[in-house]
């Protein structure tokens, strides 16, 4: 079993390190504060090649695999887990669903701009009343010739506003049937789809979602992804995934947490020691640093799987539900070590402790993880 670190992941590593110092940390808690999607960020991190991570060297992408791409959310993720998520569902919820099931019109035309981030990606799959129970949703569309007119609405999408190209699921079929679903991608100005409101949230303020709403939105036969009555399936496929970038996300958090925690463990004194010293404290850290370290292990057996060619369901589902427990896990106990000042802005334990949350309820919340797990195990 392979566990090195490869020259690749040291580069990507490094070179997010550095970008961050620069690009990131100067403004996060400004975004934050203001709920500001830094598009400028996305665009260079376009130019580094990071918005297209696994698309192909061809469509103007940096034909990587799934263990580089980890790599790269888990870093961005201990500097801000807001970047990370936008990262993340840019690179593997839209283009990762036109590189997988698009046809080679399609790729040749959305990839090379999403691979740059000349285009900004977002993908519709939640509705405001079907959020793990996807088979339900209401969002419609109806042929009318050679086009489709969609209806209906879309909510908590990551880019749902400043996305140039959406990919949606939609249903063309009977509510709860599983090939009852299709999926288009529709560009930002097509009439009838616009944005509706943005969520005021907890954490991860700096990465945007909204709703998206269609109203009578005519969409060209051509930009169907597949055909009729795949888009379910597919959607699943490409949330396997998902998952595992929401793993890397969980992973960077956790990582991030405990570092801020370590160093100010071995600052802060109390009784003329540094509070490290104390086995309350120590043992908290032990307790992360194993948890974190299980939490990557899973990760990148997800990852490696992933680049191979193997069924993953099963092992990005324990990936995400284990690493995204183990982020919150670590982000409560860093707010502890810090104590007070973990209760303020002036230090990043609370950020952590807020972005961390969402790590166990976005691309399937943990109730549902365990639902895959166990019908996985139990076939």
């Amino acid at each position: 079993m392979e566990l090195r670190t490869t020259e690749n992941q040291r580069m990507i590593a490094d070179m997010i390190r550095d970008f961050g110092a620069k690009h990131i940390k100067p403004k996060m808690m400004e975004w934050d504060e203001s709920q500001e999607f830094p598009i400028e960020v996305f665009k260079e991190l376009g130019k580094l090649g990071l918005m297209g991570v696994l698309v192909p060297t061809e469509y103007g992408g940096s034909g990587f695999g799934y263990l580089e791409y980890v790599t790269a959310i888990a870093e961005l993720s201990k500097i801000d887990g807001s970047i990370g998520l936008s990262m993340a569902a840019h690179n593997s919820l839209c283009t990762g669903h036109i590189l997988q099931f698009g046809n080679e019109e399609q790729k040749g035309k959305y990839l090379p701009k999403l691979a740059t981030a000349e285009w900004i990606g977002a993908w519709g799959l939640t509705e405001p009343n079907t959020g793990s129970d996807a088979g339900n949703m209401r969002t419609v569309a109806v042929q009318d010739g050679d086009h489709w007119v969609i209806n209906g609405a879309k909510n908590f999408i990551t880019h749902g506003k400043s996305g140039n190209v959406a990919v949606v699921i939609v249903r063309t079929g009977e509510v709860g049937d599983s090939h009852g679903m299709t999926t288009f991608v529709v560009e930002r100005g097509t009439p009838g789809f616009s944005a509706g409101r943005k969520e005021d949230k907890l954490g991860m303020r700096a990465s945007e979602t909204t709703e998206m709403i269609f109203e009578d939105c005519r969409v060209h036969q051509s930009q169907m992804l597949g055909n009729v009555g795949e888009g379910f399936i597919q959607a699943m496929k490409v949330l396997d995934g998902g998952r595992i970038s929401i793993a890397a996300l969980s992973l960077g958090i956790a990582q991030g947490a405990f570092d801020a925690a370590l160093a100010y463990s071995q600052e802060r004194n109390q009784f003329n020691k540094p509070i490290s010293s104390f086995q309350g404290i120590s043992f908290k850290l032990a307790d992360m640093a194993t948890e974190i370290e299980a939490a990557s292990l899973l990760t990148y057996q997800a990852a490696d799987m992933k680049n191979r060619g193997l069924n993953v369901t099963k092992e990005s589902a324990m990936a995400k539900y284990y690493a995204s427990e183990v982020a919150v896990r670590a982000a409560t106990e860093g707010v502890q070590i810090f104590g007070g000042y973990g209760f303020t802005k002036d230090y990043p334990a609370e950020k952590y402790y807020r972005d961390a949350k969402l790590c166990t309820i976005g691309e399937g919340t943990s109730e549902i993880q365990k639902l895959v797990i166990a019908r996985a195990i139990l076939k």
